[in-house]
């Protein structure tokens, strides 16, 4: 199915943009527009540490009520839409009919399907270099905010704070340890970035946070984070169970909470 032209009006949330886009395709749920928006995006070789964090972030983000924007990329992005769909935009620096990567191809087509996906080029092209920065400006644009969750000196998500900067949004990096993730790191040192030292609270600056209520024994349990096997040892199927139900995801061997 091709995708189709973004209504003319919603090209004004991107006038952040001194090259705001002439016309913009999609194809998913333009609803999610009119949602509060966060970006996360970042390294694509990242630690399993980021991992973590950037699906715990988005899901909190999304369990408030906002919208996470990425671009669809290997590592940080992709991930930032595993914990976020369905409030999730993907911003994509090629023609929706392709699948770039393909390595994403399933979550893309989820995004596609329960999120929105949206381009500035039309269904047939195929990316160049310079279109992935190109394709950073919109996703930045589109934002209220800024997250880099990881970030080597010499990289295109330093390259995306420097536009985030310039465009006057506020910029947010992750705890990180020394010497794993300098680009982020010396953006907190330089003060050009903010701490984000807890994720509800973050999140509470742009949706609404519910109360946490840990009646439930096993998610009690799991919100610390625990192994599949530490899980079924104790619980048994209820793991599964609560997988289809929609409270918890299995990532590999551990578990994350979804509600």
């Amino acid at each position: 199915m091709n995708s189709e032209v973004l209504p003319s009006a919603y090209l004004s949330l991107f006038n952040a943009l001194k090259d705001k886009p002439k016309s913009l395709y999609f194809k998913g749920n333009l609803e999610l527009l009119s949602y509060p928006k966060v970006a996360i995006i970042g390294s694509r070789k990242m630690s399993v540490y980021t991992k973590n964090c950037v699906l715990e972030l988005a899901t909190t983000l999304k369990n408030a009520g906002v919208c996470v924007v990425s671009g669809g990329a290997l590592g940080v992005d992709i991930n930032a839409a595993l914990g976020s769909l369905p409030l999730h935009i993907g911003i994509f620096a090629n023609g929706l009919k392709h699948i770039y990567p393909r390595t994403n191809e399933k979550l893309i087509k989820e995004i596609y399907a329960k999120g929105l996906a949206l381009s500035e080029n039309e269904d047939a092209y195929m990316p160049q270099g310079f279109d992935f920065l190109l394709r950073n400006r919109l996703i930045i644009a589109l934002s209220e905010a800024v997250v880099i969750a990881q970030a080597h000196l010499q990289s295109g998500s330093m390259q995306s704070a420097r536009l985030s900067l310039q465009m006057q949004k506020p910029l947010f990096v992750l705890p990180q340890r020394l010497e794993e993730s300098l680009g982020t790191n010396l953006l907190l040192q330089d003060k050009k970035a903010n701490l984000i030292a807890d994720f509800r609270t973050f999140a509470a600056h742009f949706g609404r946070v519910k109360e946490e209520s840990y009646e439930d024994e096993f998610l009690q349990f799991c919100q610390k984070g625990v192994s599949v096997e530490q899980a079924l040892q104790k619980y048994g199927e209820k793991v599964y169970e609560y997988e289809l139900e929609g409270k918890i995801a299995i990532d590999g061997i551990w578990i994350r909470l979804l509600k």
